[in-house]
């Protein structure tokens, strides 16, 4: 008899594991991003390693991310149709982006942020983003869950001769991304000829285009310190994209899980900016000895730059039917009221 009412309790010790096992089962998650799973030349692929092993170790193990580097799962538009209709994680481009939210485009004005605390403070805290961030959630679905930096803020190339003011533009020829690079580089007094990515180093070493503008880090990458002499250090647009999750599985998951995850994100975010921001200045003196010019405009170039790139890429966001008061707000955030105020203090107590 006492051997009969033991058979219920050890069938029952030997379920419990399996059940516990079956409770504790982990969540594995999509992760979708451009570019190779090397950290040294993909700083999104160094962002993406970071959020991995944090989400992993913050959850528990109840949350594991399946990284799909080098679009494995799909271009920009298709990758993000994905994460709008199932449970993943992307990290997409302006190009991914802007075809549900196109006033990301006003984050890209030329000439915005001084430096990396400026860019950081505006996308951080600034009203503007958060509006961003709110239209994507209403109109697709999606959290907007961090801006990840590609390799610092874009720079000019060219092989002609040395760029430290618009004037020195004066005639050439440059690769463009999008419409709106066009429309910068015409408001120099070069022109813009859209090239993808993929073609841009054989572009520019058969004289298609003379020049083009990228971060150091992507300039390394494409190996074009060997069709480019000239480097110009302009601060033109921080280079970013953006890491969307699905807002349904998201809010989804209890409130402990939810919080742990988002600390993973934060956390590895703060570790990609110190790791970025630190290969910069690397960055820069590897393509010095290769043999490349460095041109660091002083205060009063990148003024000038600023007064004739900034319009014509507000002419060109106009010219999308983007809402003024996107605009405005960025602008706002960016503290460029602020920014003049203190200017003309500087120059009356120069007088």
């Amino acid at each position: 008899m006492m051997v009969s009412h033991l058979k219920p309790l050890v069938a029952a010790m030997l379920l419990s594991p399996l059940l516990l096992s079956a409770a504790q089962a982990a969540t594995t998650v999509n992760l979708s991003y451009n570019g190779a799973p090397d950290p040294d030349k993909n700083a999104v692929h160094a962002f993406a390693t970071n959020l991995e092993t944090l989400v992993e170790e913050k959850t528990g193990g109840e949350i594991k991310l399946k990284l799909y580097p080098n679009s494995m799962l799909g271009e920009e538009q298709e990758r993000m149709e994905q994460v709008m209709s199932s449970p993943s994680l992307n990290v997409a481009s302006f190009a991914g982006m802007s075809p549900v939210v196109p006033e990301i485009y006003v984050s890209a004005i030329p000439f915005l942020f001084d430096d990396f605390d400026d860019a950081r403070s505006f996308f951080d805290n600034g009203d503007y983003w958060q509006q961003v961030q709110s239209d994507l959630n209403e109109r697709a679905g999606l959290k907007l869950l961090a801006v990840v930096e590609e390799g610092g803020f874009l720079a000019f190339t060219n092989n002609k001769r040395p760029i430290a003011s618009p004037d020195d533009f004066e005639g050439l020829r440059f690769r463009a991304m999008d419409p709106s690079q066009v429309a910068l580089y015409e408001a120099f007094g070069a022109s813009g000829t859209p090239i993808p990515w993929t073609e841009t180093y054989m572009g520019l070493k058969t004289g298609v285009a003379d020049g083009q503008m990228n971060p150091p880090m992507y300039i390394i990458l494409g190996s074009l310190d060997e069709v480019q002499k000239y480097l110009t250090l302009a601060n033109i647009q921080y280079s970013d994209q953006f890491l969307v999750g699905n807002a349904a599985m998201i809010d989804g998951w209890d409130d402990d899980l939810r919080e742990a995850f988002l600390e993973a994100v934060q956390e590895a975010n703060d570790k990609a900016r110190k790791y970025n921001e630190g290969k910069v200045d690397e960055r820069i003196a590897y393509l010095e000895e290769q043999g490349m010019e460095v041109i660091r405009p002083d205060e009063e170039q990148l003024t000038a730059f600023r007064e004739l790139g900034q319009p014509a890429y507000l002419d060109w966001l106009s010219e999308q039917d983007i809402d003024q008061n996107y605009i405005d707000m960025a602008l706002e955030d960016a503290g460029f009221e602020k920014k003049g105020e203190e200017k003309n203090d500087s120059d009356s107590d120069s007088e």
